[in-house]
């Protein structure tokens, strides 16, 4: 019976109490994070993401047809938003429909 509660101690104290303070404090406050402004912050990259996506198709608005600024300055912007035109195409060609503006969860 001895032998059991050394293994049972010597398990609990293979891992140091600063280890497992800061595990508790990361849980703890990833916990505080979900419960205050998850949802903030979820609405505010999805915010970005929106205006990022007008700004591509006021610039780049000739790949779909829609011709808004001279070739010139679109030229001069095509190196730093030809990452992102593969899925900006996918996301402003993509079918939308009523649940779409309705993105709210029930609670």
């Amino acid at each position: 019976m001895t032998v059991l509660s050394a293994k049972a101690n010597s398990h609990s104290s293979s891992i140091p109490l600063a280890s497992r303070l800061r595990r508790f404090l990361r849980v703890a406050g990833d916990m505080l994070y979900g419960a205050t402004i998850y949802e903030m912050v979820r609405d505010v990259r999805k915010e970005r993401g929106q205006v990022e996506r007008l700004f591509v198709l006021l610039v780049f608005g000739d790949l779909l047809g829609v011709p808004v600024l001279p070739p010139y300055y679109t030229l001069r912007l095509l190196p730093y938003v030809l990452p992102n035109i593969a899925t900006w195409q996918r996301s402003m060609l993509r079918e939308k429909d009523l649940t779409d503006l309705c993105d709210q969860e029930i609670t």
